[in-house]
């Protein structure tokens, strides 16, 4: 179930954390997603992470039709292994989140494992000028949301997507979250290998320090012992630091500009393809090597892009 001394980079290319104003280099256009997401892949990634975004005004869009502008098209640009959010906004509904990963089909889907307060408004202290109306707003009602994903919402994207054998991303943004993939995986829901995505650095989630990150693996450990592949991803300026502290710890890593914008202290990072080849530099300098993305096939165990419907 593994390839000895390998690393999966995954990379996620926008997300629908960050709005358009925030860098000029996030990805919103179908153009834009596809070349982002294929150098990310040329520079080392084995496993991109996609969300689609309206191309008019960089609003989070979770639409099949939305999907469909861009990835086929990638597909057909590299081998690496496409992941579909369940996720993509805290703003929509479960139904709505789950559809573009039960059109499509394919070899991953992203799934957040509980429900938790999702703070993005501390982010307006650091922009004061928005090109979009939709931005200032979607930031600031952060204050009172949260990112519903029951045990009900769960159960519901794990059986759309099981049937088509899809495997899972499962996002756990704080220890509690752990023990909801333990519950599920006890029912049968949730079979091994599985790919845990531990979450630093989101306000409402586990923080950023060694020690939590430390925590988070030690008890995955716990609960899990040799049954799951573990990845980190730190939000913001803990991105990297986060990623070498998983390396180190025998884990994976992710980046891209849906985690964070940049490529050091104050230094915007111009495309996700240039945080991969510094996730590219601590996995050599620890040893190690980037997984293929069919190393990371055999490593998760997943179905081949032949099977995938897109």
């Amino acid at each position: 179930m593994s390839a000895k001394g390998k690393v999966i980079v995954t990379c996620a290319v926008t997300g629908s954390i960050h709005t358009p104003s925030m860098s000029p280099y996030l990805p919103i256009t179908p153009d834009e997603i596809v070349a982002d997401a294929l150098k990310a892949a040329e520079a080392g990634a084995s496993i991109l992470h996609l969300h689609a975004r309206n191309p008019e005004d960089g609003r989070p869009d979770q639409t099949p039709e939305g999907f469909a502008r861009f990835l086929s098209r990638i597909k057909q640009g590299t081998g690496a292994v496409i992941n579909i959010t369940t996720g993509g906004s805290p703003y929509m509904k479960v139904e709505e989140r789950v559809l573009p990963a039960g059109t499509f089909k394919p070899e991953v889907a992203s799934l957040n494992m509980g429900s938790i307060n999702f703070g993005l408004f501390p982010l307006l202290e650091k922009y004061n000028n928005f090109k979009y109306d939709w931005e200032r707003q979607h930031l600031e009602n952060t204050r009172d949301l949260v990112f519903r994903n029951s045990f009900k919402d769960i159960e519901y994207i794990l059986k759309t997507c099981y049937e088509n054998n899809t495997r899972f991303e499962f996002e756990c943004y704080d220890i509690a979250h752990l023990y909801n993939v333990k519950h599920f995986v006890d029912r049968g829901l949730i079979k091994p290998p599985f790919f845990i995505q531990s979450v630093f650095g989101i306000l409402g989630g586990i923080g950023t320090h060694p020690e939590d990150v430390i925590h988070m693996k030690r008890t995955a450990d716990r609960l899990f012992g040799d049954q799951y592949r573990w990845s980190v991803l730190g939000a913001g300026a803990s991105q990297l630091r986060i990623g070498a502290m998983a390396v180190a710890m025998g884990g994976n890593m992710r980046v891209g500009l849906e985690d964070s914008l940049w490529a050091g202290k104050g230094t915007l990072a111009a495309s996700s393809a240039e945080q991969v080849a510094f996730a590219r530099k601590i996995i050599e300098g620890h040893g190690l090597k980037v997984a293929t993305p069919d190393e990371a096939r055999e490593i998760l165990a997943l179905k081949g892009a032949d099977r995938v419907a897109f």
